[in-house]
């Protein structure tokens, strides 16, 4: 017995010097015996094993211990060491970049260039679109392929994104910005074609390009932002200068196929520009049961739906709409939310959305409606999270709609505050947008209008 009661002691003290160093027994009843290897296995060796000490006999204990020290069966621990010194940063960038430096493979001539050119566009097709801006100046060759058509081909069967946004700023008019949501970066390219004498506005997009409207309502231009690929469309055969509603869409998948251009005025004055014939043309005129003069609401960008153009009326309330393939006008009268300001069209996947400002007394919220086809009734389907909604409460906020396709930018503002935000219509995400800073520059640029465009590398104007 005295044997036992030695035995035990040793073993709390033991414990008590494991706790002192950071190390604890898996369970209060589960302690730890102390084995010091050099008795059984080698004088090289200081390791502890653990073992259960219930109330059984020391011979059980040495036998336990003899079987351990010869099975090896039991699980082994190292010493307790204390933990390495904390580097300094510099110390460890150092030792990252020489890591760096001597990890870095050599790409060898003669295996790259047997590279399959038929898989080599292919993955060049599949970059991220932000790369571009660089792709560009790498080398000749691969500047040419924008004009490839096997390259177009490949470009064509990559499923698009989310649209960029194309903007202009009050500062600089004829110098846009280009925000890409993917990456929540502004790019700010310059678009030599685009002609500096005159203001003109982004009005709407098809297949990657961009028709451009200059401030007087008179001229048009088609551009893409990436390759800079530019077009003066001409003259229009009806003189009108009034204000007009522009739409935009592709004869087929893509602007290889050509694209066609819809000018519509108040009168009800109207022209179609197809980019395969380069002229502009007036297919008839609008029925009878369409109302007119057309109170367009000219803060809407008119959106497309499987070929046809939708533009929002507000005297009545409701849609025009133009089929650019068989040519025929439609109008449904459609009435709006109650205390709504500010609204505009969307459109995503089909669906006709409608987004504007709901102000009640002092408080304002932007809301998303979706266009109920059998009912013709606008049905609210998400709001701006409350407590963005605070920040506009007593404030004579504005809005405006920079971009309508599946994925909104908005632009809100008042004498207090200027904002920006996105919002992505099918996932029902609302994300701020970081302000647009012009290269090396400090203020912060005030958008003044734009438009979204799905991004091609390949789309001529």
């Amino acid at each position: 017995m005295e044997e036992l009661a030695m035995l035990r002691q040793l073993v709390g003290q033991l414990q008590e010097l494991l706790e002192l160093y950071g190390s604890r027994p898996p369970h209060p009843l589960q302690p730890l015996y102390p084995l010091p290897l050099s008795q059984l296995h080698s004088q090289q060796h200081n390791r502890w094993c653990f073992l259960n000490v219930d109330d059984g006999s020391t011979d059980d204990y040495y036998s336990l211990i003899m079987a351990a020290g010869k099975s090896g069966s039991l699980k082994m621990l190292e010493p307790y060491k204390p933990p390495p010194a904390k580097k300094l940063r510099k110390e460890r960038t150092r030792g990252k970049s020489s890591r760096t430096a001597n990890s870095v493979e050599v790409m060898e001539q003669q295996i790259w260039k047997d590279f399959p050119e038929d898989l080599f566009e292919a993955v060049i097709a599949r970059l991220p679109i932000a790369t571009f801006f660089r792709f560009r100046s790498v080398c000749q060759k691969w500047n040419d392929l924008l004009n490839s058509q096997s390259f177009s081909q490949y470009c064509a069967q990559v499923p698009q994104g989310n649209p960029w946004f194309y903007t202009i700023t009050h500062e600089n008019v004829n110098s846009g910005a280009m925000y890409d949501p993917s990456l929540k970066k502004w790019h700010h390219p310059s678009i030599s074609s685009l002609p500096n004498k005159i203001i003109i506005l982004p009005v709407a997009s098809a297949g990657g390009l961009v028709c451009f409207l200059d401030i007087g309502h008179r001229n048009f231009y088609v551009c893409n932002p990436l390759s800079q690929s530019f077009k003066e469309l001409p003259a229009r055969s009806v003189k009108v200068w009034s204000r007009v509603a522009v739409g935009m869409t592709l004869n087929g998948n893509s602007t290889i196929e050509g694209y066609k251009i819809l000018w519509v005025g108040c009168d009800g004055e109207f022209e179609v520009y197809d980019s395969v014939k380069n002229s502009w043309t007036r297919p008839g005129n609008m029925p009878s049961s369409i109302k007119l003069p057309l109170s367009l609401n000219f803060r809407s960008q008119a959106v497309s739906s499987d070929g046809t153009l939708h533009f929002m009326r507000s005297a009545p309330e409701g849609i025009v709409s133009y089929d650019m393939a068989t040519g025929v006008w439609k109008q449904d009268i459609i009435p709006a939310p109650l205390h709504l300001t500010d609204h505009t069209l969307a459109e995503c996947g089909g669906r006709i959305m409608l987004v504007g400002l709901l102000t009640k007394n002092a408080a304002t919220c932007v809301c998303i409606w979706e266009l109920q086809k059998m009912t013709l009734l606008w049905k609210e389907v998400d709001r701006m999270p409350n407590i963005w909604c605070l920040e506009f409460y007593g404030k004579h906020v504005r809005m405006t709609c920079l971009g309508n396709k599946g994925l909104l930018m908005l632009s809100l503002r008042s004498k207090q505050m200027n904002r920006l935000v996105t919002y992505n219509v099918s996932s029902r995400e609302w994300l701020k947008v970081p302000g647009c800073v012009v290269p090396r520059g400090r203020k912060r640029q005030w958008i003044a209008c734009g438009t979204a465009f799905h991004p091609c590398l390949t789309a001529v104007a």
